[in-house]
């Protein structure tokens, strides 16, 4: 018997199979109440009318007998996992059957519809009680679209901080600053604590949000209201009170409708060979956003979004996801042991954001800037392949054996900082800001003098001599306007700024509070990045800050000069390209970003 939840029109030609375990000539129309997952197929051919449903129940009509033949699988593609599809929950942690993570990571959403073909036979698996699956050739041309799209419903809280697991002190603390205020506050923790191998990944979290419940609408204006009142520049804690749905139609070639599936369906490939996909959205939100044919390895889930649209994430093992990834992390002419290096270190970071990104979106990281930037095979180059496949499955671990949190920035300016510095919470033994010199002599300066630190353009600093230096992120000047700095200031309430001064500083020199004081009042800017983004993503905050005036003394600029591209934590990448071209290996490089962290393998 065909149980419920299908709608099947039978086809028969030399294009797609169905591998569903029956045939079927007359269509079947049945709904089940208890099915979260509703399968409609429907393959195009003269079928006859649905047969009326029974009064009992008005969105069911009995299921068609059949006659099950033997269910054939293609050698070589894994037979499906019976059940459903997976779920947003399910993504929020690593998948490790066969032993070796599997990530799914957002390729693009908010798409009406996606265009791929696969590179090897496809099994296209549609969910639902019975897991209906349709196979087609390689090279086969489909078509995914969303109707019926209804957007998530989600709740918003506002986040005023994040903690380390182990900082409960710091997190009490602020807890106790913002009670002082007036506010109410709650912490939610994030992340998730496992062992591969003898060794121990803890990535969680406590984030510290305000209890109040709002709409988005109404969050965005809390925040503004937050930044007034204290200069806390917050971020938003989302969670889903009404999932996404709709209905994906399946398409081939010729534009025929061959199937439905509610909210997801997977596509797979023998050998996770993969797929093309046309015109993948890349950039968004930035200057340079566009559109580019792409090639995947792994497999797809194609699923509704937030919105009520597609999201085309790719399920991909962590190796394959990192050759598409270190290229766009680094030069891949770059020496090897470099590259080792940044294999190593973005693995650990991919490990590290398990569960802590994207909480109400159906995919774990994205493919952009804000997660980690990857092309996938299109993104590929021999030189990093080489490097990743050389050091597969190897992570940095502190001493007593848990994951270092490898991060790493483009060009520390001649001195690494400490993490508490950069984003608050306890010191990481494994994260400790150092002189970053391959030579070191008497009488050079140090950022304890940041001027004299800035103005020795000579540095033996292994991020200014290395091949691929560049010489203005190395050292740097950025002059605004006192209009330009007046406008990104006019938020904060002090009106037209008369004075700005950097302070709290690191072992680097970089700040971490800038106070500035206008006609109408002071505030201080708290965070290396909040201060960063509030003159349109300066370098680095290793620098210092000045006037310049007319004659009769009214403020016409504001320079600031500096050294470094990025937060300057952990590894240098720019500075690891010139110790492996000064001799050292990867693992000697990682230990000396790493504070004599070591590399393990967990699989």
């Amino acid at each position: 018997m065909e149980g419920p939840g299908s709608l099947v029109v039978p086809r028969s030609d030399n294009g797609p199979e169905w591998q569903s375990g029956w045939h079927a000539s007359t269509v079947v129309l049945a709904v089940h109440k208890a099915v979260p997952t509703l399968l409609t197929l429907l393959l195009a051919a003269c079928a006859s009318a649905p047969q009326p449903a029974p009064a009992s129940d008005a969105r069911s009509s009995p299921a068609l007998p059949s006659v099950p033949p033997a269910p054939r699988t293609e050698a070589g593609v894994p037979p499906p996992l019976p059940g459903e599809l997976s779920t947003p929950a399910d993504v929020k942690r690593l998948d490790f059957r066969g032993g070796e993570p599997q990530v799914p990571i957002r390729l693009m959403e908010g798409r009406p519809e996606v265009i791929f073909s696969p590179r090897t036979r496809m099994r296209l698996r549609f969910g639902g009680p019975d897991d209906k699956v349709l196979e087609a050739p390689a090279g086969s041309v489909w078509k995914v679209r969303v109707s019926q799209g209804e957007p998530a419903v989600l709740s918003v809280r506002i986040q005023l901080g994040e903690f380390r697991f182990s900082d409960k002190a710091g997190l009490a603390e602020e807890q106790q600053e913002w009670q002082a205020r007036g506010l109410s506050t709650r912490t939610q923790v994030v992340g998730a604590l496992y062992g591969i191998a003898g060794k121990v990944i803890d990535n969680r979290r406590y984030l510290l949000l305000v209890d109040e419940e709002l709409s988005p609408q109404a969050a965005a204006a809390r925040q503004a209201e937050l930044l007034r009142q204290s200069g806390a520049r917050t971020t938003l804690f989302e969670e889903v009170q009404t999932p996404a749905r709709g209905i994906l139609e399946v398409r081939d070639a010729a534009g025929n409708v061959v199937g439905l599936a509610q909210d997801s369906l997977m596509a797979e490939t023998k050998d996770d060979s993969g797929f093309d996909i046309r015109q993948v959205e890349y950039h968004v939100g930035y200057e340079n956003h566009g559109f580019e044919d792409r090639s995947y390895r792994g497999a797809l889930q194609l699923t509704v979004d937030r919105f009520g649209t597609l999201a085309v994430v790719n399920v991909v093992k962590l190796e394959d996801l990192l050759k598409g990834l270190v290229p766009s992390e680094t030069y891949a002419r770059a020496h090897m042991e470099a590259l080792k290096a940044q294999a190593v270190t973005a693995r650990g970071e991919v490990l590290a954001k398990v569960g802590t990104k994207h909480l109400a979106d159906p995919y774990l990281l994205c493919s952009e800037q804000h997660c980690a930037v990857y092309r996938g095979r299109t993104g590929e180059a021999p030189s990093t392949t080489a490097a990743v496949e050389a050091t597969r499955g190897e992570a940095l671990f502190s001493k007593d054996g848990r994951l270092v949190d490898s991060v790493y920035s483009a060009v520390c300016g001649g001195h690494t900082e400490n993490n508490e510095v950069v984003w608050g919470g306890p010191p990481d033994p494994s994260l400790r800001g150092q002189p970053d010199l391959l030579e070191t002599s008497a009488g050079q300066p140090s950022p304890q003098d940041l001027e004299s630190f800035l103005a020795a353009t000579d540095l033996p600093a292994a991020c200014r001599l290395s091949s691929l230096a560049q010489p203005n992120k190395f050292r740097w000047e950025k002059r605004f306007t006192a209009a330009q700095v007046n406008a990104f200031t006019e938020s904060l309430g002090v009106g037209p700024v008369q004075a700005m001064t950097l302070s709290e500083r690191g072992v680097s020199g970089r700040a971490r509070v800038l106070t500035i004081s206008g006609e109408k009042g002071a505030t201080q800017i708290r965070g290396e990045l909040n201060i960063r983004k509030l003159f349109g993503m300066l370098n680095s905050s290793m620098a210092v800050v000045e006037p310049t005036r007319d004659a009769e003394g009214r403020i016409l600029a504001w320079v600031f000069r500096g050294g470094g591209w990025g937060h300057g934590v952990g590894m240098c990448q720019t500075g690891a390209i010139g110790r492996a071209e000064a001799g050292q290996r990867y693992r000697d490089i990682l230990r000396h970003y790493y504070n004599g962290a070591e590399v393990a393998p967990i699989y």
